[in-house]
């Protein structure tokens, strides 16, 4: 069975957020020419820029009254 990561009020998969991650570093990877040699610091970044979305999507929500 897949590893669950908790986002809000949907578990979002494993495979879910790796898509995620490979989508995000080919974005960074395609807004700089594709210059070959970074292709770790995209997976890294992209990797920390989903979490930090992932994270913020499951904390619980603060209503103002």
């Amino acid at each position: 069975m897949p590893e669950k990561v908790e986002r809000g009020e949907a578990p979002l998969d494993a495979i879910a957020r790796e898509d995620m991650i490979r989508t995000a570093a080919y974005l960074r990877a395609e807004c700089r020419g594709f210059e070959p040699g970074h292709e770790l610091e995209d997976w890294l970044a992209a990797e920390h820029e989903i979490d930090d979305w992932i994270a913020t999507r499951a904390a619980p929500q603060r209503h103002s009254l």
